[in-house]
């Protein structure tokens, strides 16, 4: 029986998206900014990288054909190079938001239809009685930030007094999501998790999508560092997805990184959740090797979001991506015949972009196997196609969204 593996590279958009307007994301194109970028000179960084954006592997895939397609651009130096290697296309995405939930659950089969919960972007950001229940239920003294904000910012500007006060530091994006930044020593790791918890409990009324428990150490002196403890608490999605079909028919699933969190545990199967892209990219590896046939390994790579997309970082986000470029024959080597590969992405983070937030934009679709013929997919109408072309790969039938192209 044949095998899949589903990699999401997170945020690695290549821009496109007919209703980018609606998210005020016109012209963003995280892939296509970041190659021009190098190709400028803009994404040189002194012992990280230089040069062009060298992806040679996903460029055999089909990378630079995909950003084509999705916007008429051909970034610089992604054309193939030979004979092309995958079969390559572009998702766009129908779900309503930009965010990882709305991104991985269409990609799993659930497009969003319903509009999420979001916060405005005022100071106080959240609602008097939200923050009332969480200070009660929490046996909080308060909290601190209640804004939007960036992730690491919002850390540097209030970590001192949160370890003077005890005050957790609260914020939000433009996403539908609440985050609590604690210190893992001076508030404790898990004592934080308790509280997302509670969060979550609460943030249900207001139908916000995730709860992010983001815990950080050091000191006012040395600085604070986020670190690989950060825990999603989601919502549950609202209907079968390609787990829950997997699954109740007996198949071997294994999640890496924060698949497990986005679906909130259901049908995830053997949760990996190693720290990093590398270590995740490792662990979906080393699986692979030990899948028994008919199995299905979900893996999400986060890195490019939340360590270079959020921070607006196109020398660390360029690296990133070469980084996992090179380790493609790694994955090309634990396959055996009538194996899958996909490669996509759920949202963008132009890196290039204003602010420092998700954008809207197509998903790149890279297939390759051993036998898998290459060439194009075309464009996808929705990201629902790729679990769909899962399930068809696996001999499944499909229940619910998207058509395969398989």
């Amino acid at each position: 029986m044949p095998r899949a593996l589903l990699i999401v590279l997170d945020s690695v958009g290549i821009g496109g998206a007919e209703d980018a307007d609606v998210y005020g994301d016109v012209g963003a194109d995280t892939v296509g900014h970041i190659a021009e970028a190098c190709a400028e000179g803009r994404g040189d960084q002194a012992g990280l990288r230089q040069g062009p954006l060298h992806l040679p592997h996903m460029a055999a895939l089909g990378l630079g054909l995909a950003c084509e397609a999705s916007t008429g651009r051909l970034p610089p130096n992604l054309a193939p190079r030979g004979a092309l290697k995958g079969s390559w296309g572009y998702g766009v995405e129908t779900s309503k938001g930009k965010d990882t939930p709305s991104g991985h659950w269409e990609i799993a089969g659930v497009p969003v239809a319903f509009d999420w919960g979001y916060f405005p972007n005022t100071i106080p950001t959240f609602p008097e009685e939200l923050t009332a229940a969480l200070i009660a239920r929490g046996n909080l003294p308060g909290i601190l930030g209640n804004k939007h904000a960036s992730g690491t910012a919002v850390i540097d500007e209030y970590g001192a007094e949160h370890m003077r006060t005890g005050q957790p530091i609260v914020y939000t994006s433009v996403d539908s999501v609440l985050q609590i930044a604690a210190h893992e020593e001076s508030f404790g790791l898990e004592r934080l998790y308790e509280l997302c918890r509670i969060g979550r409990e609460i943030c249900d009324a207001y139908n916000i999508g995730r709860v992010i428990a983001r815990p950080f150490l050091g000191t006012p002196e040395t600085g604070f560092k986020r670190t690989g403890n950060r825990k999603d608490f989601a919502t549950p999605p609202p209907s079968d997805t390609i787990l829950d079909t997997l699954t109740k028919v007996g198949r071997s699933v294994v999640t890496v990184g924060k698949i497990g969190d986005i679906f909130a545990h259901r049908s995830t199967g053997r949760e990996i959740k190693p720290n990093g892209n590398d270590a995740c990219l490792s662990a979906a590896i080393d699986a692979l090797r030990d899948l028994p046939d008919g199995g299905f390994i979900f893996a999400n790579l986060v890195d490019f979001d939340s360590e270079f997309g959020h921070r607006r970082d196109i020398p660390g986000y360029a690296a990133a991506l070469e980084a996992f470029d090179r380790r493609i024959p790694e994955i090309e080597a634990a396959l055996k015949d009538g194996d899958l590969v996909i490669i996509t992405a759920d949202h963008g983070n132009d890196p290039s972009w204003r602010g420092s937030d998700h954008t809207r934009e197509h998903a790149p679709i890279l297939g390759f196997g051993p036998g898998l013929t290459p060439g194009s997919i075309g464009r996808r109408e929705s990201f629902a196609d790729i679990g769909a072309s899962v399930l068809a790969h696996l001999g499944i039938r499909n229940p619910g969204k998207g058509t395969p192209w398989l």
